[in-house]
């Protein structure tokens, strides 16, 4: 029965990305039917097989280890107020961010990134059929994150129509950087996360070429990546140190002030209606995580949690799933997860429109005028990468 569900779902997916196409006539099915069936076999791989368990654990571990590095720096400085045996969400989940985003830095200064980005993008563009400049970009995103990829391509963002730029920004919204995964890992299972990861990937590729199809020429298609000013190790360093130091407190700052409105929101509701905010948006998105292969009796719930993040952002939701007061099967939480591991939210398009218009003020403006056809199109990516997981796991 799941399996049937599944098709179903997935078959909605694509159809509700077809529904909103910019193009329906153009859309290219063979490089559509040869992702899918890539995301299959390397979903099945990272979570039913040894190999696939392997590599997670690899990965796990690493990040297990850079989270420890991380702590010696974050105890140093604010072990007094830490209480023992007790979890404090800043200091273990957003603080480690600091670490990570300094050794990508000096990856970045060693011209490692650089070189794997663009070769993994070269190699994505012949099984997506998309430019070389949008598989880089969807890498790069995976990397350097959501606002920060856009410097790397400062030249190329004057030159770009409107739906080659909807492409590079729905990679930078369907994925999430390097720098914050490992604060994923402290709340969810880390083979979920990286299967979500790799997922996402081809699932942003498999939506934007359903919502907005387009072919590009070679002319059009010359891969030119900013290079920055020349600066020394140290100020790469720092610099890396400090945006680091900024996205922790900006998502601390969020998380706030989120919790805090959707607290005070279910207090109200509660009070009125008897029934919680987030209770009400599980009973709206329950068909969808239904669809998503999310057993009836617990659609509800895991609806609540998924709908949390899309009108918040993923820290939100992922503290709540963790937090023990959500019980779901384990299946359901795999769903979940993966669903969660993305930047799909509102306010990612007030990110994303910002670090645009900061670098082009017109294509920034472009980018805020389709900002819901954005987060439309990212949702469907974390629907269908949950809905492969629930016909996998």
């Amino acid at each position: 029965m799941k399996y049937i569900i599944g098709i179903v779902g997935l078959v909605v997916v694509l159809g509700l990305a077809w529904i909103a196409s910019s193009d329906k006539r153009n859309v290219k099915h063979k490089p559509i039917i040869t992702m899918i069936i890539l995301e299959f076999i390397l979903g099945f791989i990272l979570l039913n097989t040894e190999i696939g368990n392997f590599l997670v654990g690899g990965i796990a571990n690493g990040f297990q280890i850079l989270l420890k590095c991380a702590a010696e720096g974050v105890n140093f400085v604010f072990g007094g107020l830490v209480n023992e045996n007790q979890f404090t969400f800043f200091i273990s989940v957003l603080l480690p961010i600091v670490f990570i985003s300094a050794l990508i830095g000096i990856l970045q200064y060693w011209k490692v990134l650089p070189v794997i980005v663009k070769y993994i993008g070269l190699v994505l563009s012949k099984v997506n059929g998309m430019g070389k400049l949008e598989s880089y970009n969807a890498v790069a995103s995976a990397i350097l994150g959501q606002s920060e990829v856009f410097i790397s391509v400062k030249k190329q963002l004057g030159l770009l129509p409107k739906h080659r730029l909807y492409t590079l920004c729905a990679s930078a919204m369907s994925t999430v950087s390097m720098s914050i995964v490992g604060s994923y890992m402290v709340l969810l299972e880390p083979k979920y996360v990286v299967t979500a990861l790799v997922l996402n990937l081809f699932g942003g590729f498999i939506i934007s070429s359903i919502i907005n199809p387009y072919s590009v020429t070679e002319e059009e298609d010359i891969l030119v990546v900013h290079e920055e000013k020349k600066q020394t190790f140290f100020e790469v360093l720092g610099e890396y140190i400090m945006d680091g130091f900024k996205v922790a407190v900006i998502v601390g700052a969020m998380l706030i002030g989120f919790v805090a409105i959707i607290a005070m929101v279910n207090g109200i509701f509660q009070g009125i209606f008897g029934i919680s905010f987030q209770n009400l948006l599980g009973y709206v998105f329950s068909p969808f995580a239904f669809l998503m292969g999310v057993p009836f009796n617990e659609a509800i719930q895991a609806a609540s949690v998924m709908a949390t993040k899309l009108v918040s952002n993923e820290f939100v939701a992922m503290n709540l799933l963790a937090s023990g007061s959500v019980h779901l099967s384990v299946r359901t939480t795999a769903i979940v997860s993966v669903f969660l591991v993305s930047f799909a939210n509102f306010s990612s398009i007030g990110i994303i429109s910002g670090a645009v218009k900061g670098l082009n003020e017109e294509q920034g403006n472009v980018v805020a005028r389709f900002g819901l056809k954005l987060l439309y199109g990212a949702t469907l990516v974390s629907v269908l990468t949950a809905t492969i997981v629930g016909l996998i796991v």
